[in-house]
C-alpha cells in the first residue's frame, strides 16, 4: 500500500483521491493516460514507460535495483505516487513478497495511444468565423483578473464560506473543493484533464460540448480557465494557461510561481501582497494584525488553528500553503518554514482528531474459505479492505465499494 497519505493539496492530489473504480473509469480515455503521464515525477515517468509492455508483475526487489544508490528517497516517491493514481497495483505473493504491475486498463489504452496517436473531440473554429481573438498576454491578464476577483465571490455564492455580522469570513465543511458540488467528481475531472489538452488562444465551438459540460464551462469562466465569446451565430470558447497546464508536470518547478509569504519562528507571518484574496486565504486559519497597501501581517495562533480545523481546513493543507507560498528570500531555505511552526500546526491538529471514523460495511457468514479469501482479494485490490479476521472469516471495507461487493458475491461461482 503507498505509505504518503492523500492530501488533496492540487489538481493531481485530488485526481488520486478519488475511489479506486472511479479511477480505473477514467483510465478508458486514453487523453486522460497521456494526462496522467505527463503529471507524474521524472522517475515514475520511466518506470512507466518501462514496463508498458510488460505484461507480468516486476518483484520490488528488481524494481530497487534500476535506481542508483543516491535515489532511494526518489524511488519511493515515485512508486507511492503510482499506486496512488493505480497506475500501479501493487500484489503480494504467499512468501509476502511485493510485486508491481501496470493497470490492465491504463496500459492498454496508453498503447494504443502511443502507437496510434488520438483525436481531441474537438478542432478550434476557423479564423474567418470568430471575432478579433484577445493575444495571448491580454488572455493571461484576464485570467488571473478572474481568479483574483471572482474566486471570493464564488466561494461566497457557493456557501463554502460564511459570513455572520460583525465576522470574519468562515470556511465551511466543503471549503477548497466548490468545483465538484453538485456533479460527479470523476466527470469533472475528465473534462478538465481534455480542456489541458486544447492550445491556449484558441477558440472551440461551444455547441461541441455535452450538456454538463457547457454548465461546468460557466464556473470555468468565473474562475479564469477559460473565456467565452459571442459572434453573430456562434459562440465559443477559449482556454487560457490555467486550463492547459494543469496535468503538467508536478515535478516541475520552472514554472513555480513567485511567492509572497514570509513565516517566523515566532509565528508570525509576513505577507508581501496587496490581494485581498490572499488576505482572505490567511484569514481562514491565522489572526490579522494589520494591513499596510503591500504587506499584512498575521499571527498563527491556537484559537486561529482551530478554527481552520473545525471548519474542514487539515493542518497539511495549511503548511502545504505557506510552503508553496513561500517568498524567494526564503524559499531556497530547507525548510522554507520553521519546522516548529509546521510541527505545531501538526500537533494542534492532532488535538482535535484523536479518532477517526471511516464509513464502512461489516461481511460475515461466508459459506466457505475460498469466497472469503476471494472476497478479501477483491476488496483489497480496490483499495477498499479495512480489516479482516481470517479465523472467524469477517471483513470490513469502505462504504464506496460496498456495492461492486455486493454484485461480486452474488455472481454465480
Amino acid at each position: 500500500m503507498p505509505q504518503v497519505k492523500i492530501i488533496a493539496r492540487n489538481f493531481m492530489d485530488m485526481v488520486a483521491a478519488l475511489p479506486a473504480m472511479k479511477l480505473d473509469a477514467l483510465y478508458h480515455n486514453t487523453f486522460i493516460c497521456e494526462a496522467i503521464l505527463r503529471s507524474l515525477p521524472p522517475l515514475a515517468k520511466k518506470y512507466v514507460l518501462q514496463m508498458l509492455y510488460i505484461d507480468v508483475p516486476v518483484t520490488a526487489k528488481a524494481m530497487e535495483e534500476w535506481v542508483l544508490a543516491d535515489g532511494d528517497s526518489k524511488h519511493k516517491v515515485a512508486i507511492d505516487r503510482l499506486i496512488q493514481l493505480r497506475v500501479f497495483t501493487e500484489t503480494s505473493d504467499r512468501k509476502k513478497e511485493t510485486s508491481y504491475r501496470l493497470n490492465p486498463t491504463f496500459q492498454t489504452n496508453l498503447q494504443k495511444h502511443l502507437i496510434h496517436g488520438g483525436v481531441l473531440p474537438r478542432e478550434p473554429m476557423p479564423s474567418n468565423v470568430t471575432v478579433r481573438l484577445p493575444s495571448l498576454d491580454d488572455l493571461e491578464t484576464y485570467a488571473l483578473e478572474q481568479w483574483e476577483v471572482s474566486s471570493m465571490m464564488k466561494v461566497f455564492q457557493r456557501g463554502l464560506l460564511t459570513q455572520r455580522d460583525k465576522e470574519a469570513p468562515r470556511l465551511t465543511e466543503s471549503g477548497f473543493q466548490f468545483l465538484e458540488r453538485g456533479v460527479d467528481l470523476a466527470d469533472l475531472i475528465s473534462f478538465l484533464l481534455e480542456l489541458s489538452f486544447h492550445v491556449t488562444g484558441e477558440a472551440y465551438n461551444i455547441n461541441t460540448l455535452t450538456e454538463f459540460q457547457r454548465n461546468t464551462i460557466k464556473d470555468l469562466v468565473d474562475l479564469g480557465l477559460v473565456k467565452l465569446q459571442q459572434g453573430r451565430k456562434e459562440s465559443w470558447f477559449i482556454p487560457t494557461k490555467l486550463s492547459t497546464n494543469l496535468s503538467m508536470s508536478l515535478s516541475d518547478t520552472s514554472t513555480r510561481k513567485q511567492g509572497f509569504v514570509v513565516v517566523e519562528t515566532n509565528f508570525r507571518m509576513y505577507a508581501y501582497s496587496s490581494s485581498k484574496l490572499h488576505c482572505e486565504i490567511l484569514r481562514l486559519f491565522s489572526r490579522i494584525e494589520y494591513q499596510l497597501p503591500n504587506l499584512i501581517v498575521c499571527a498563527i495562533t491556537k484559537e486561529s488553528l482551530y478554527n481552520a480545523f473545525e471548519n474542514g481546513i487539515t493542518a497539511e493543507q495549511i503548511v502545504s500553503f505557506l510552503q508553496q507560498n513561500a517568498h524567494p528570500r526564503v524559499a531556497e531555505r530547507t525548510p522554507a518554514v520553521p519546522e516548529n511552526v509546521t510541527d505545531q500546526i501538526r500537533l494542534w491538529e492532532t488535538d482535535l482528531n484523536r479518532v477517526e471514523s471511516t464509513p464502512s460495511h461489516l461481511y460475515d457468514e461466508f459459506p466457505s474459505r475460498e469466497v472469503f479469501e476471494a472476497a478479501c482479494d477483491f476488496a483489497r485490490e480496490y483499495s477498499g479492505l479495512l480489516w479482516e479476521d481470517s479465523k472467524k472469516m469477517r471483513l470490513v471495507v469502505k462504504a464506496e465499494i460496498h456495492l461492486h461487493m455486493r454484485e461480486y458475491l452474488r455472481r454465480p461461482k
